[in-house]
Parts: structure tokens; sequence; C-alpha cells
């Protein structure tokens, strides 16, 4: 079963969908009107999600200087766990991938896109029994406005001239047009807490389906079901644990054993063995995840584009989707969108392995000795390997390169956008102009490549605002080329999302493009006894 059928039975099982929109949508998808008629007789007929029981996650990606602020999050466990006590003004449809409401019920823009107009949801309340207003949204809104909040979001954030309320609805008015804000404002970072989370942003009190009982940064989180909680689709379980589990072996193993109901990050070389256990089911998701390795464009020796491209044109990405991942994923080409984002740039020339261009490129750099790089297990499944087979690739370029394994408590703060040459991956955002707005504008806090060009950032701000969407996409192509030819990135592969659940855990959403349902896979199973 494709995950666009499975997303529809699943729809019908949880009463989201009814007979006719069932059909319609399977035929739709070239699926006939008896099979389709099977299909939701069985999903409508299938168990209704049950209520109660504790679900335990064993998670990698946990670190001691995880901080409780949202805007601050960096890790898979701590967007799991955001996403468990906290709520944006919008979400993205697990299917499709466009906006629907959630703290924001409805939206409007102008005629031109620069100013939007939302609704916010009334009677919705904080776990501190507060209740939301307006003034609780702008607060949050404009925190991540700040510098000083390093908020992941805050590339976004900066298209926001201003945060404003006219009666009870928020107006944002934006430096230039931009069709895609209400996506924008789903960025996991974004959750809305009380008075903008300006007298304690660690204090974990949002709207979510539930409320935060513990939290050990870098060993466990804790929660229990928020009974006032405004949505009833949600937040099934009674009780949650998040287990940190950096080491992949003991992830496997609290899984095989029943130990944890749910694990992130499956190593693809571990899977084979894993669909032996009788009690475990492979949840891979395929999207815009991505592996990388990435060099400081204004840090010496990696401040010369022909050592860039020496070591891109090193890069084996055939052997490295082989067997690093597996064959779960699709091999990149050194800029960060692929085919499931909208106006995709078409005709690029794929990128391939070459030593004798990587030898070129090399001699023309005049760099001489090893090259640093440093990686870790928590980089991405399987960093320390690709490491060495990258390491391998290269010496028949004549490029030494020097691998470093570093520890993984303390990798996030203390290599990732820190050493100017390391492993790293991204989860991909909703729409390119994010994904490059938040990690290759010039003035974004997650440019880790320090990919620094006001050609680009000039390119990036008119495609926002280009409702052409063919000039649009002719700009997008220019914009990838830019990064795929002068960047720092080395994109070998877009990752499927490999996670493994017990049988027993139902009601899984494949969310497009994203890992872990998005983040809101404690949120959206139940546990069938």
């Amino acid at each position: 079963m494709t995950d666009y059928t499975k997303y529809l039975t699943s729809q019908v099982t949880l009463g989201k969908m009814n007979r006719r929109e069932f059909m319609g949508r399977a035929a739709a998808f070239g699926i006939t009107l008896a099979a389709a008629g099977t299909m939701f007789d069985t999903a409508a007929k299938a168990q209704e999600p049950k209520r109660g029981g504790n679900l335990k996650l064993g998670l990698e990606g946990a670190a001691a200087t995880d901080s409780r602020d949202p805007a601050k999050a960096l890790s898979q466990f701590m967007f799991v766990a955001n996403r468990n006590w906290g709520d944006m003004l919008v979400e993205s449809e697990p299917l499709t991938g466009q906006p629907v409401p959630a703290l924001a019920e409805s939206w409007e823009p102008s005629a031109d896109a620069s100013t939007w107009t939302f609704n916010i949801r009334k009677g919705v309340k904080f776990h501190d029994g507060k209740e939301l207003t307006i003034d609780d949204v702008i607060k949050t809104l404009q925190r991540h406005t700040d510098e000083k909040s390093e908020s992941g979001a805050l590339g976004v954030m900066k298209s926001i001239k201003e945060i404003k309320a006219d009666g009870d609805k928020l107006v944002l008015v934006l430096t230039e047009g931009n069709a895609d804000m209400p996506l924008l404002l789903s960025d996991y970072h974004l959750v809305i807490q009380p008075n903008g989370g300006l007298d304690d942003p660690n204090a974990q009190i949002g709207t979510g389906p539930y409320k935060v009982t513990s939290f050990e940064a870098g060993v466990r989180a804790t929660f229990e079901r928020n009974k006032d909680d405004w949505r009833q689709d949600r937040g099934f379980v009674d009780t949650i644990e998040m287990i940190a589990m950096n080491d992949a072996t003991a992830r496997i193993a609290a899984l095989s054993s029943g130990q944890v109901h749910y694990i992130n990050r499956v190593d693809p070389k571990t899977v084979d063995l894993l669909k032996r256990a009788p009690n475990v089911e492979i949840l891979s998701t395929s999207g815009r995840g991505h592996y990388v390795f990435i060099m400081h464009c204004d840090t010496a020796p990696f401040d010369n584009n022909d050592l860039r491209m020496a070591l891109k044109y090193a890069m084996d990405r055939e052997s490295m989707l082989e067997k690093v991942l597996n064959g779960y994923g699709k091999i990149g080409n050194d800029f960060p969108i692929n085919e499931t984002y909208a106006l995709y740039p078409e005709g690029i020339e794929q990128r391939a392995y070459d030593p004798d261009k990587a030898a070129f490129h090399y001699k023309k750099s005049g760099h001489s000795g090893s090259v640093l790089l440093r990686t870790s297990d928590v980089a991405f499944p399987g960093a320390v390997d690709a490491a060495v087979l990258y390491q391998e690739s290269a010496k028949k370029a004549g490029i030494e390169i020097e691998v470093k394994r570093e520890p993984g408590d303390g990798y996030w703060s203390n290599v990732w956008n820190v050493q100017p040459f390391s492993t790293s991956y991204w989860g991909g955002r909703p729409t390119q102009d994010q994904m490059y707005s938040t990690a290759y504008l010039s003035t974004a806090d997650w440019n880790d490549t320090r990919f620094k060009r006001e050609d680009f950032d000039k390119l990036l701000l008119q495609a926002r605002s280009e409702l052409d969407e063919a000039k649009r996409k002719d700009m997008y192509r220019t914009m990838a080329m830019m990064v795929r030819d002068e960047g720092g990135l080395i994109l070998p592969m877009f990752n499927d999302f490999v996670n493994a659940a017990s049988k027993n855990v139902k009601g899984y959403v494949h969310d497009i493009g994203n890992d872990m349902s998005n983040g809101f896979v404690a949120t959206r199973v139940w546990l069938d006894a």
C-alpha cells in the first residue's frame, strides 16, 4: 500500500473523511471504484483510536545542552518534545504540505500578498489556565524577530516589517509580498507561549495536547495529557515518556525487547535485521531531509572555491547512497531542494564522482596537506562510515581527508555551525523560500556554510514576492546553481526517514517530506494493547 492510500485509510479510521470524499480522492489517484469501496469499508471497520496507556519513545538527538526554549530547538529530541506541549498558528497538511489552521483558524492576504490577516482561535487555554489572547500571539512572534532570542526562525521572521492587532485579529505587514507566509508560520520554533515567552521562555507552557511533567536535558522528558486540549483528534495516550538514546544499537535493542514503542534514526544497514523481529514495523518516509558535508565559505582553506569544487567532485554519491543509506534515499546535487518541493528547478546536470576533475580543482586551489573533517554518529545515521567512505574516494583524487570523530553529546553546540568542515543533516522545510531563508540567506543564524552573497539574497527576496510561477521557478533555478557551484554545501544524498515502532502503535501518519510525522508522532498515534 502506498503512503497515499495509507493516509486516506487512516483519515477514514480517524473519522476525518466520509465515503464520498474518500472515493473521490481514491479515483483521482487511479484506484478503481470497487477497490476503493473495499478499502473504505475495511478502514471504516478498523479499530477506532484508543485512549490510554503510556507511550515510550527512544530518540536519538538529545544533548545536555538542549534548551527548553522552543526558539533554540536544535535536536530531533526537542523537535518532538516541543510538538507535544506547544502549538503554532498554522500546521501543514500531511499529504499535500499545504497550510491548514491551528491556533489561527483562518487567514486572508492582501492583493499583493504583502499584508496577511489571521483570525486567532477563541476559547483556547494555556496549560496554566490562562486564555490565549492576541497579545500572546503578537509577543511570541515579536520575540522571534529579536536577534537576542537566537531563534531558529529568525531568518523567516526578518521578512515581517510589522506585527500588530486589528481588534482580535493578527495582522502581519511584510517587507515584500510572500505567498508562502502561512506555511512559514508552521515553523516548529514558533510555539505560541504566554506573554510570548518573555517572562520565561523555558517554562514549557503552551496550548498543546500534553503538559510537561519533567524534563532533564540529554536524559528524558515526560508528559501527561492535557485534559483541556482544544482539539479532540490528537493526544490519545495518557502519558508520554521520551528517553534519550543516542546509541543506535541501544535504540534497536530497546524496541526489539519492548522497552520502548518507537525509535527514530534507524540505520538503513540494520533494517533487514530489524524486520526479523515479529513485533516491529519499519516506518520509512521519503522527503526533503538531506545528509550533508558543510564547509564554511568564509574560513580558510574553504574560502577557496576551487578547493570546495575539488571536495564536491571527490564525493562518490552512488556509493554513499548504496553503502550508507542501503538505498533508502536519492542522490543529491549540492543544493538543498528535491522533487518534493513545488517549483523544483529542473534540468540541472547531476554532479557525479570525478577524481580527475577533483584533482584539477585541488591543484588549482594551491592547497596542500590534509583537510580536517569532523563527524559524529549523531550527525546522521552512518555519518562516521560516510566520512570514511569519503576519505577513500578523495584519495583517488590525491586529496587527504583527516576524519575526526567527535562525541555525540555537545556536537550540535560545539561542532555544527562552529567548526569549518563537518557532517550534518537538514530535515528540509515546507517551501524552497524557507529552506533558503533559514540556511543560505547571508543574515540567517543557521547559515551553516557561511554562504553570503548579495545577489543571492536579492534574488531570494524577488522570488518570494513573485506571483508568476514560471518566473519564480526560473529564479529558484538560478539560486540552486549558485549554491551548487559556489557554495559550501556537499549534498550527496536525500535520505528517507527510517524509523520503527512496535506493531501495537497505531495511527502513524507519514507526513510528506518530514521526519517522525513532522514531529507529531507522539500526539497522533495510539496504543492497541
